[in-house]
């Protein structure tokens, strides 16, 4: 079950008219806080996501399975069946949920580190073209706002100062 901070978060995520990405986005910061704090661990940063996209599906997330040939067929059919459970409030079997949990314990912490995220990141970004990668920065700037275009500058400032370019 997820926390009822991260339900009011998405909530108001939905309220703002924000993407089904961007609210689910919030069930896989859960999944990292969880694994951060000790509660489970997982084998990958990978699988840490996908927890927590399958929770936000649960949870009544409108995010749609992944398209053929993107990932597997068993993962776009959990995905879908994720989607269906979410629509109908299907409760999960105990025993089963308890496994799962107990299963996950045994796993790593180190794949919620800060360094194991930028390396997910830089392995995702690179998976995209450069046109691709260059529309998103574009909407990017175009949707923060002032305060936000000022914030990354100076952001992007003193990266360039740390590194010496």
């Amino acid at each position: 079950m997820p926390d009822k901070k991260t339900l009011e978060r998405v909530a108001k995520d939905k309220r703002q008219g924000k993407s089904a990405s961007t609210q689910a986005g919030e069930f896989v910061r859960e999944e990292i806080e969880h694994i951060r704090h000790g509660k489970h661990g997982a084998r990958s940063t990978k699988q840490a996501i996908a927890i927590g996209l399958s929770k936000a599906r649960r949870a009544g997330v409108a995010l749609k399975a992944p398209k053929a040939g993107t990932t597997s067929a068993s993962t776009r059919v959990a995905a879908k069946r994720d989607l269906a459970t979410g629509r109908h409030h299907g409760a999960a079997s105990p025993a089963r949920s308890r496994a799962a949990l107990q299963a996950l314990k045994d796993e790593p912490h180190a794949t919620a580190s800060k360094r194991a995220l930028a390396a997910h990141a830089r392995v995702a970004a690179r998976k995209h073209t450069a046109g691709e990668r260059s529309a998103a920065a574009q909407k990017a700037s175009r949707t923060k706002g002032a305060a936000g275009r000022s914030a990354a500058a100076r952001k992007a400032a003193r990266t360039r100062a740390r590194r010496g370019t």
